[in-house]
């Protein structure tokens, strides 16, 4: 289904006297307001085909109706979230899970929703139906040689789907790890993976990038084998200037430095992108910002200092990609509202004055760092999100009309109430 422009003008007729209040007065504090409504418009965030249906625990899954049943129907899907809010124009795509058969086709659907094709992501984490060999003891770092080839040439076709569709990055994340001490070498796992990624390094098209993602546990307890951000590096590092770390907000182990991190991948120009989301606890994919605003807030301020310092343009010099699982909610509603988190910690962040940060940390004047970071944090800004949705014509509250038009209704008439989305 595609929502009609009518409706959603229709509901922005009842937020818009009340918009109007909120942004002339925010707009009238913040003398850059009309540079970062741009920016807000130029920054859009990939979302993942697979986030389109339920999430699961280990314990159950429980669906919730309408999910997409093919790939065509998962672009649809983003197209829904793009015209409610014009700043998810891109899907990223899971091989096998979503193999675009018919490539011309595929491209169409997407051109007709204004959708283009972000990171392509490989899948050696699970055995799939008539697979030769199995990775239960690993993918790229195996100690057979032929289930590495395996994982090699299941990479490479993930490269061809990818340039089929006019994608120009691959993401690996690998399960790979042990359970428990002594299972396996652990210098012998790292040469292993290497000389594998180096082969797929190697037919990586020219104009191309490869993300390694790395996790610090799951679903290995004992060791992974792209562990931290540091083991990343190392790979990146010596694959080459094409090779870049992906970062996943869920993949630390509690309480650790995200935001120090992203500043010193930047520093080395081997920040290659993200994959938003939230957690309490561990890799939780919980919705963007609902757990620790501050910290993305910190995570962005970062950002925009070392994307800045390189002069690096902040919609399209990294990879910006959400990675949530929605367990109780709504898939498109938990998608619309993380995409609303991103935007709101980048713009708070561009509130905040660099030129007068950097002078307070030059002379550890620690307390005016504090309120200069507060001030910008503490900033409603979402009436500036507002307004860069209404100028592009969507949604001035896309949850509204999400409901207002029984959107997750409509699917269930439409895809049946037992659908579950492919991949999951």
């Amino acid at each position: 289904m595609e929502i009609n422009k009518s409706a959603i003008d229709d509901n922005n007729q009842k937020w818009l006297p009340d918009h109007k209040k909120r942004f002339s007065y925010l707009a009238s504090t913040i003398p850059s307001a009309d540079l970062i409504i741009k920016k807000l418009i130029d920054f859009q965030i990939a979302i993942p085909s697979w986030a389109l249906g339920t999430g699961g625990t280990r314990f159950g899954r429980f669906p919730g109706g309408g999910e997409p049943r093919n790939l065509e129907e998962k672009i649809e899907d983003i197209g829904l979230l793009h015209a409610l809010n014009k700043s998810s124009g891109a899907i990223s795509l899971h091989i096998p899970w979503d193999i675009p058969e018919n490539p011309k086709h595929i491209k169409s659907v997407a051109a007709h929703h204004d959708i283009r094709f972000d990171a392509m992501n490989s899948n050696t984490f699970q055995d799939q139906k008539d697979q030769k060999l199995s990775y239960k003891f690993g993918s790229l770092q195996h100690v057979d040689k032929a289930v590495r080839q395996q994982a090699i040439q299941h990479n490479l076709d993930v490269i061809k789907h990818g340039e089929a569709l006019g994608s120009k990055s691959l993401t690996v994340w690998l399960s790979d790890g042990s359970s428990f001490p002594g299972q396996l070498n652990f210098r012998k796992a790292f040469q292993n993976t290497l000389e594998s990624l180096k082969e797929i390094y190697a037919e990586l098209p020219l104009d191309w990038k490869m993300f390694i993602e790395y996790k610090a546990f799951e679903p290995n307890f004992y060791s992974m084998t792209v562990g931290d951000w540091g083991q990343s590096l190392l790979y990146v590092s010596k694959l080459g200037p094409s090779a870049f770390t992906l970062v996943d907000l869920g993949h630390h182990l509690p309480n650790a430095n995200v935001e120090q991190i992203v500043s010193l991948l930047l520093m080395e120009k081997k920040l290659g992108g993200f994959h938003f989301n939230d957690s309490k606890y561990g890799d939780d994919d919980l919705t963007v910002g609902s757990i620790n605003p501050y910290q993305l807030f910190l995570i962005f301020n970062e950002l925009i200092e070392g994307l800045d310092n390189h002069e690096m343009n902040h919609a399209s010099g990294l990879a910006w990609m959400i990675d949530v699982s929605h367990n109780v909610k709504d898939p498109l509603e938990d998608l619309l509202q993380s995409v609303e988190a991103i935007k709101i910690a980048y713009a708070q962040a561009l509130l905040v004055d660099q030129k007068r940060l950097t002078d307070a940390q030059n002379n550890n004047d620690i307390a005016l760092t504090q309120e200069l970071l507060q001030d910008a944090y503490r900033t409603d800004v979402r009436a500036l999100l507002s307004e860069a949705r209404l100028q592009t014509g969507a949604a001035l509250n896309p949850i509204s009309v999400f409901r207002e038009h029984a959107i997750r209704e409509e699917l269930i008439k439409e895809r049946g109430s037992n659908t579950i989305a492919t991949g999951l």
